[in-house]
C-alpha cells in the first residue's frame, strides 16, 4: 500500500517508515521537518514538506492509508505553545479526517496516548496502586495535550461509518532508540543523565505508574492494522502497551544495567514537580485479543539496545535536537518574533 505518515520524520515516525518498508509498503512522509531532514536520510520513501494546518487534498493523490502521527507530542510541548498544540492536534485532525472520507481512505490510523485516562496526583495524594484503565474507562483530561488528544479522538471516531474505519491507538509512553532521538523521555531521559551526571533523579520518591511500550511495538501495531479486517477494527480504540512501571523501578533497571557495565548510577529523591504528574495504569488485554499481538520488547532489552547506540560524545546526549523544549526555544531565539517562529514551528 501507499501509506501516507503524518509526522514521518519525528521520533515514531521514522521508526514507522522503516517498518512499512520491510512489510513492502510505500511510505510517503508529510513532514515539516521541524528536526531537520537527517532522521530520514536512511530511508527510501517519499517526503512532501507541508504543515498538517495547511492540509491539502492533493497530497493524498495515489495515497491507500493514512498514519496519523503529526502534531505535538506531550504534556510539555503543548504547554509550550498551546494555541499551536491545538490547532495541530485537533483542528488539524478534523480537516485531515474530512479529506481522508472525500478520497473514500478506508484505512486509518491515529496515534493517541495513554494520558488521555487522568489521574490527579500530588505528594500527599499519590496512590501507588492506581486501578487499570481499559478503553471503556470514562476520560477526564488535564492540560492541553490530553484535551487537544481527546477532541480528535472524538472527531476520528464519530466520522466512522462503512466507507472509513478508522482505529485509535492510545501509546503508552513510548521508549527505544530512533534515528530521530529525544532524551526526554522517561527510560531514554534516565539513560542520558546515567552517562551525563551518574545520578537519577526520582520525582516525589518515583512511585507514580506509568504504561510503557517501545517505539518498535508501537511501529509494529500500526503496520498489523493495515492487514487487520476493518470490521474488526473500524471505529475502536486500543490501549498499546507492554507493561506499566513505576517510574522507581525504571530508574533500577537503568541502574542495573549501568552497574553491569561497572559504572555506578545514584538514585536520587526529590520533590515533585509544579505542574501535570501523571500516575495512572493501563490495560492491554484488548489489543491482545482482538488484534492477537501483545507488545514484546522489555524495557532491559531496549535500555541495552539504546546504550549500545548511544553517541561517542557527551556533547551530543545534550543537543537541543534530542529535546522537544529545548529545541523549540532555540529556534524562537533564532527568529525575532513569535510570528517569525510559526512559520517555522
Amino acid at each position: 500500500m501507499r501509506v501516507l505518515v503524518t509526522g514521518g520524520a519525528g521520533y515514531i515516525g521514522t521508526v514507522l517508515c522503516e517498518h512499512l518498508l520491510q512489510a513492502g509498503h510505500h511510505p510517503v512522509v508529510l513532514d515539516r521537518f521541524f528536526w531537520g531532514r537527517g532522521p530520514l536520510e536512511h530511508l527510501a520513501v517519499e517526503r512532501i514538506s507541508g504543515d498538517l494546518r495547511e492540509m491539502r487534498e492533493a497530497w493524498l493523490d495515489g495515497i491507500d492509508a493514512v498514519m496519523h502521527l503529526g502534531g505535538l507530542s506531550n504534556d510539555p510541548t503543548a504547554e509550550y505553545n498551546a494555541e499551536a498544540n491545538w490547532q495541530m492536534n485537533a483542528v488539524a485532525t478534523e480537516r485531515l479526517v474530512a479529506l481522508c472520507k472525500q478520497r473514500k481512505i478506508q484505512r486509518f490510523t491515529f496515534a493517541s496516548s495513554a494520558s488521555v485516562y487522568d489521574t490527579e496526583t500530588s505528594a500527599t495524594t499519590l496512590d501507588r496502586t492506581p486501578a487499570e484503565c481499559d478503553e471503556a474507562t470514562t476520560l477526564a483530561p488535564r492540560g492541553p495535550y490530553s484535551l487537544s488528544k481527546v477532541h480528535a479522538e472524538r472527531a476520528i471516531l464519530d466520522a466512522a461509518d462503512e466507507h472509513f474505519a478508522p482505529v485509535v491507538f492510545r501509546q503508552g509512553t513510548v521508549f527505544g532508540w530512533s534515528s530521530r532521538m529525544r532524551f526526554d523521555l522517561v527510560v531514554n531521559t534516565f539513560i542520558k543523565d546515567a552517562v551525563v551526571n551518574r545520578k537519577l533523579y526520582l520525582h516525589g520518591g518515583g512511585w507514580m505508574w506509568r504504561p510503557l511500550v517501545d517505539v518498535s511495538d508501537v511501529a509494529r501495531i500500526h503496520v498489523i492494522a493495515l492487514d487487520a479486517p476493518l470490521e474488526r477494527i473500524g471505529g475502536q480504540v486500543f490501549n498499546v502497551l507492554e507493561e506499566n512501571y513505576q517510574i522507581r523501578e525504571l530508574a533500577m533497571l537503568v541502574a542495573g544495567s549501568f552497574a553491569v557495565k561497572n559504572m555506578r548510577i545514584d538514585l536520587v529523591e526529590t520533590p515533585l514537580p509544579p505542574g501535570i504528574v501523571r500516575n495512572y495504569r493501563v490495560s492491554n488485554a484488548k489489543l491482545s485479543k482482538v488484534l492477537n499481538f501483545t507488545p514484546s520488547t522489555g524495557v532491559l532489552e531496549s535500555i541495552e539496545n539504546m546504550i549500545a547506540k548511544l553517541p561517542a560524545a557527551i556533547d551530543e546526549l545534550a543537543h537541543p535536537r534530542h529535546y522537544n523544549v529545548r529545541w523549540m526555544s532555540l529556534l524562537e531565539e533564532i527568529h525575532e518574533s513569535q510570528r517569525d517562529f510559526k512559520t517555522i514551528y
